[in-house]
């Protein structure tokens, strides 16, 4: 698929919010530096229903949001080089919780993180838009596709 515009990331990512099995997710966001990988996550979290402003959490590795129906986990592994940063910040406990958890920068965590149920691709081309591809890695995620 393709995003011309703003307008159609978060048009994906409000389709995604209205699945019920989202909220269990694990989802991994892939691109390079300024490719709309955070900007996907703001208009996700806003569509699960997130209040006022969603920061990126490149500094704090994760910012964690409680929701009427759960608790979603925002990481973002740029800046991640420690492995013992991975058990220190207890990142094992909270994948193995319910929960939605977005990753962006994932192959900085490679080895920690477990498989997840939904890889989101997003190539910038020219201007705004962006080429996407959404892929499921697992049942849950074949479900949220179909």
């Amino acid at each position: 698929m393709h995003w011309a515009t703003e307008a159609d990331c978060d048009a994906t990512a409000r389709s995604l919010a209205a699945l019920p099995p989202l909220r269990k997710a694990f989802i991994e966001l892939h691109g390079p530096l300024g490719a709309g990988k955070t900007t996907f996550a703001r208009h996700l979290l806003h569509a699960l229903g997130v209040a006022g402003r969603v920061k990126s959490p490149t500094y704090a590795v994760m910012e964690p949001y409680e929701l009427p129906g759960g608790s979603v986990w925002h990481f973002d592994f740029y800046r991640f080089n420690d492995p013992q940063e991975w058990e220190d910040a207890g990142f094992r406990d909270i994948f193995a919780s319910p929960g939605l958890k977005l990753a962006e920068w994932p192959e900085k965590a490679v080895g920690l993180l477990p498989v997840p149920d939904l890889r989101v691709d997003i190539e910038p081309l020219e201007g705004e838009t962006r080429r996407v591809t959404l892929a499921a890695c697992t049942p849950l995620g074949l479900e949220l596709l179909a």
